[in-house]
């Protein structure tokens, strides 16, 4: 598996915090909706005895009692026979808030109506269906025609403030207004007015008289024909109760009523005489102005409410924009559907004289008071973990590319045979992965030059050990074909002294192995090492008169710990490195200071410069920059220099300088410490 499929897999872990989360949550909802239940019933049965209070005295509508309901609404209806501005109008679903009359066979005339009031005025929407009108006509009153007959009775009192049952007749002998004709004085009551219009395949009147007392009695039928009976009409013994929702009950209803509830008070006919809800205490803003994040925010916190809904149990689906409810049908407590798909947590309780009292609160409302916030840092979390995921996965995408062109390097230094044919570029990056890339390009440059000295190792050593092989063979024949023995004896001191050669080449090839051992068992004693630098100078320039050798620093005083044999095999080594590369005459001078980091050794040689290619290490075992020479060399002593300074604490380094307007190069020992 890659790096890239491990972070993603690691970064799936992190769904678990809105798993947990969304557990949570669910707890949550389950014990707020326990709560939210005790609550309910306890505040029901608080409202259920103020509602007793209030209504103590009004009659009751039992079931199968005939009524009217009358729907209260705020401003003028145009008495224009039209439907159109009655309220709860659905153009959709004109059919809404009519009651009629059981029809019986299907193209049968029909009556049905609607009942509304302003408190001041009583309104009636009359319509008549499958019948075409046939008009009054006056100078004929005896002529069949279509009328509506109107009873009232009152409770307390009526139109003209008497008692007992009164009627009128509406008729009228062509489309448009007519007012209502006493049938017991026969006297117009201009009171009733009203607007008669053709319906469809009916006619339709729209009624309007003074709002009688509440729980008074009013009916109506339809006639036509020359008798009295021919026609639809609604109960006429007893007439329909008027049916209209008490508003001082439903301003004692609001205060007692939390944000996001609604409390409906219906009769056992299940007519509503009272509704009331409280609005939401939350408004949610315009779309237009929410941010970006606020709109992904509300995205996930609907989607954490549908999970939330997923989880609940099934709600009942109900009706509530009905002026009647079947309280049989609804559950005691439970949770139910309204018409807009909003859930809410229901419970009843029963009123004085059998009513009931349906009390409801949104689960939306309750979820937005008391998981608002669990649910923004939920809908938060989620995305901050799948940006984070982004994050991980794009950063895991640059290190797998990184990687890949780390090893596309690596691999392209080295052919198929294990050559180094190329360098590892160094890398921009101060990281892990830039620091392993210098690793790599250093590892690469250094097996880049050992590679070169392998290949050129046995050409070295040819050269070193051919001659001295040719004399030995050389001096073996002529030994054969010899005949005095002044001749053998001469071929055998050749043979010897080309022996002696060998020996020498193979004692510098172990000399770096010898001396690497015997470090681990060297004793370390203090000495001057000025004293052992300016004698081994002096010594130089006594056994070598073609260079200029000489001492620079003091003679005395720079004490040290180690081994001054070392020292002066080290001095050795760097004198005769000098020697090699320095000219007739040349200057060669060997140096001792102190800085403020130790005791500095140096050794200046005046001639050729090291090259500019840094890649092949001087120090290291097997090099030599001695390509121009004839004679070869194995390139063993600085290797051996570079361990006795080790084995002192220190560290050698080489550079080009010019010193007293002589170019040539400069070895120098820095040596951290004195000790004392």
């Amino acid at each position: 598996m890659n790096l890239k499929r491990q972070l993603f897999v690691a970064s799936l872990l992190m769904l678990l915090i809105p798993w947990a989360g969304l557990q949570f949550v669910l707890e949550l909802d389950d014990a707020l909706r326990q709560q939210a239940r005790q609550q309910l019933q306890a505040q029901a049965e608080r409202l259920a005895a103020t509602a007793g209070d209030q209504i103590i005295g009004t009659p009751v509508i039992r079931p199968g009692e005939p009524a009217i309901y009358v729907e209260p609404f705020a401003g003028n209806l145009n008495l224009d026979g039209y439907a159109d501005d009655w309220p709860g109008y659905d153009e959709a679903n004109q059919t809404r808030n009519w009651q009629r009359v059981a029809s019986g066979k299907a193209g049968e005339t029909a009556l049905q109506w609607q009942a509304a009031t302003d408190r001041r005025n009583l309104y009636l929407l009359i319509r008549v269906s499958h019948r075409q009108p046939v008009f009054f006509n006056p100078g004929s009153p005896e002529q069949a025609h279509d009328r509506l007959r109107l009873w009232l009775e009152p409770s307390g009192g009526n139109l003209a403030q008497e008692s007992g049952r009164q009627s009128w007749l509406l008729r009228t002998p062509a489309p448009g207004q007519l007012y209502g004709l006493e049938e017991k004085g026969g006297q117009p009551d201009y009171r009733l007015s009203g607007f008669l219009q053709g319906a469809g395949d009916g006619w339709q009147l729209e009624l309007k008289l003074p709002m009688p007392v509440d729980r008074s009695r009013l009916g109506f039928a339809a006639l036509w024909g020359s008798d009295q009976v021919t026609g639809v009409s609604t109960s006429v013994d007893p007439l329909p109760v008027l049916v209209s929702r008490n508003l001082a009950l439903e301003r004692q209803l609001e205060p007692q009523l939390n944000p996001g509830q609604q409390a409906r008070l219906v009769e056992p006919a299940g007519w509503v005489i009272a509704r009331q809800q409280a609005d939401s205490a939350v408004t949610a803003p315009e779309f237009d102005s929410l941010s970006p994040v606020q709109v992904i925010e509300k995205i996930s916190l609907n989607a954490l409410r549908g999970l939330v809904r997923l989880y609940q149990p099934e709600p009942t689906s109900i009706e509530t924009d009905t002026n009647r409810v079947d309280v049989e049908a609804l559950p005691e407590t439970s949770l139910v559907r309204h018409e807009d798909d909003s859930v809410w947590l229901l419970t009843t309780r029963e009123v004085f004289g059998g009513r009931t009292l349906i009390l409801e609160q949104s689960l939306d409302q309750l979820l937005t008071l008391s998981g608002s916030a669990l649910g923004s840092v939920i809908a938060r979390s989620t995305l901050i973990i799948v940006a984070l995921t982004l994050v991980l996965l794009g950063y895991a995408s640059w290190l797998s590319w990184r990687i890949t062109r780390l090893q596309r390097a690596v691999s392209a230094s080295i052919d198929e045979d294990g050559r180094i044919t190329g360098r590892v570029p160094d890398a921009r990056s101060k990281d892990e992965l830039g620091q392993l890339q210098r690793h790599f390009s250093l590892m690469v440059d250094r097996l880049h030059g050992y590679n070169r000295y392998l290949e050129s190792f046995s050409r070295r050593l040819s050269h070193e050990l051919k001659t001295p092989v040719a004399v030995v063979r050389s001096s073996l024949e002529n030994l054969n074909h010899s005949d005095s023995e002044e001749e053998r004896r001469q071929y055998i001191e050749r043979a010897a002294s080309a022996t002696e050669r060998l020996r020498q080449i193979l004692h510098g090839m172990s000399e770096a192995a010898r001396l690497e051992q015997s470090l681990d068992h060297a004793d370390k004693e203090q000495f001057d090492l000025a004293e052992v630098a300016a004698e081994a100078t002096a010594a130089y320039q006594a056994l070598d008169s073609s260079h200029q050798i000489r001492y620079s620093g003091p003679q005395a005083g720079c004490k040290i710990t180690g081994s001054p044999e070392l020292m002066v095999q080290l001095l050795d080594k760097l004198v005769d490195n000098a020697r090699d590369f320095t000219p007739q005459d040349g200057l060669i001078e060997v140096g001792l200071e102190t800085t403020s980091e130790g005791l500095c050794l140096s050794v200046f040689n005046e001639g050729s410069t090291l090259p500019e290619d840094t890649t092949t290490d001087i120090f290291s075992p097997f090099v030599s920059m001695r390509d121009g020479q004839e004679q070869g060399h194995l390139g063993q002593g600085l290797l051996i220099v570079n361990l006795i300074a080790d084995y002192h604490g220190a560290h050698v380094e080489a550079r080009n300088r010019a010193q007293g307007g002589i170019d040539g190069v400069c070895f120098r020992v820095m040596i951290p410490a004195i000790h004392s």
